[in-house]
């Protein structure tokens, strides 16, 4: 990244990467987009506290914004892209709006082999029953695990020289077992519709059992495996 460079990040959140990547680019900047309303209005809040003025926020959704042709030199995305309903149309947007030689990295996860936090947290939720594995290539964390559907989607959207690299690190999910079950609850909490309390009462007990096995001196770490996909619009 440049420090002239016009930096699109897809599915900014609260801002973060979109910060990130605004420090980076001193003399451009960096417009963050996500469809979460309450994100986007925290988000330049953050931004004008540690005073980089140069980060913009829009709420909107990659897949159908009309984002003006040819004006970003970089495009980003932190365990985002793996949502989107309709890949293809999204990704063909994100390369519309690339300058010629404008590239695209996102960080995306690996299979549930390579992270042992979704096949834990799923694990202690379902409570051994059974549910029905989601369509191949469905929305959702794993959407983009596989190397060859990664490939077809961003080639056929227009991107050339993609590339994948695996990647491996610990995911911290609270300071201890409390935290890490509250922010777990919150993604997932709603695999808990519909139980009775017994039953639910069991899942939480499951959860609280695999956080507090995975207590470290440094909060509650799991491993995790990602994809650093890279690639290039002509």
């Amino acid at each position: 990244m440049a420090i002239g460079d016009h930096v699109l990040d897809i599915g900014c959140g609260t801002g973060q990467t979109t910060r990130d990547a605004a420090r980076l680019a001193r003399d451009g900047g960096a417009l963050g987009i996500d469809l979460s309303r309450n994100m986007i209005e925290l988000a330049p809040r953050l931004a004008v506290e540690l005073d980089i003025q140069n980060a913009t926020f829009e709420q909107a959704d990659a897949q159908i914004h009309p984002l003006v042709p040819a004006s970003f030199d970089v495009a980003i995305s932190r365990t985002s892209t793996m949502f989107f309903g309709d890949p293809q149309a999204a990704f063909a947007n994100i390369a519309r709006a690339l300058r010629p030689g404008g590239t695209i990295t996102m960080l995306v996860w690996r299979g549930a082999e390579h992270n042992e936090w979704t096949r834990e947290f799923t694990s202690a939720l379902t409570i051994a029953r059974h549910r029905p594995a989601p369509a191949e290539n469905a929305p959702g964390p794993l959407a983009l695990a596989d190397p060859g559907h990664v490939e077809t989607l961003l080639t056929t959207a227009g991107f050339a020289d993609v590339e994948l690299l695996a990647r491996r690190a610990p995911m911290w999910f609270g300071a201890d077992p409390d935290d890490a079950n509250r922010f777990v609850l919150g993604l997932l909490g709603w695999m808990l519709d519909s139980l009775d309390d017994t039953t639910r009462s069991q899942a939480l007990d499951e959860l609280r059992a695999t956080t507090t096995a995975h207590q470290t001196s440094e909060g509650v770490l799991y491993d995790s495996g990602t994809w650093l996909v890279r690639a290039r619009r002509p």
